[in-house]
């Protein structure tokens, strides 16, 4: 990721947002080049949509990319106030976005609440504005539903990961939880970020299993494998 750009825990006002642009940005691809699939709606019939940020998105897709049932993945920006921003604007702290990630699943395969349980296990919830030595509001932790079934899975994951964390030490999870029509459109991110550490195995992430467990159901931890712990090169 780029540093030293937006490193503010202050959340900036729609008024002192930058303005951004009327049309997306360019040359955003149509295809998920892990999965084959389109990251473009309509998505097919059934699938549910989730949207999370975690911190950096180049670990946080790969999370779900990897999960059983998941239809497709896609990164971009969401949760602020400039229309689709780029990068660099969103590094600057001065859009409100989360640098977040899109999966679209099949909820007959992999359940909300399992999508969840990745989301939890993989990045610390605690740390408001900061992942790491990753710092600003763009690496806040969120989540943003679309349907009822997200929202009752969002409200008892957090409950029972609280739980976890608070017997392990940590404090208070500071995830902005909402749903996705109060946030504002999804602002894809540019194409060399989609599906990054696909195309860049060697690349930064700052993601990986903190040795925690988000119960959710039945499934063993086993089953959800975890991300992959890549150091910066």
């Amino acid at each position: 990721m780029v540093f030293g750009f937006g490193r503010t825990a202050t959340m900036v006002t729609p008024q002192e947002a930058l303005p951004g642009r009327p049309d997306p940005l360019p040359d955003i691809p149509d295809t998920n080049v892990v999965l084959g699939t389109s990251m473009h709606p309509p998505f097919p019939e059934g699938s549910a949509t989730l949207y999370v940020a975690m911190g950096c998105f180049w670990g946080a897709e790969r999370i779900f990319w990897r999960l059983p049932g998941v239809i497709t993945t896609a990164v971009g920006y969401m949760g602020g106030y400039t229309p689709n921003p780029t990068y660099e604007e969103v590094c600057t702290g001065r859009t409100g976005h989360t640098e977040t990630a899109m999966v679209v699943y099949d909820p007959q395969q992999i359940s909300a609440g399992e999508v969840l349980k990745a989301f939890w296990e993989n990045h610390d919830p605690t740390t408001a504005n900061r992942q790491g030595n990753d710092v600003g509001t763009q690496y806040r932790s969120a989540i943003y539903w679309t349907t009822p079934e997200q929202e009752a899975a969002v409200a008892q994951t957090t409950k029972d990961f609280q739980k976890v964390l608070y017997d392990n030490g940590f404090g208070a999870i500071s995830t902005e939880e909402k749903p996705a029509s109060d946030v504002g459109q999804f602002y894809y991110a540019e194409d060399y970020h989609q599906q990054y550490l696909h195309k860049n195995p060697g690349g930064y992430c700052n993601h990986g299993f903190k040795g925690m467990t988000c119960p959710v159901g039945i499934v063993r931890q086993d089953q959800l494998p975890a991300q992959q712990d890549i150091l910066p090169g």
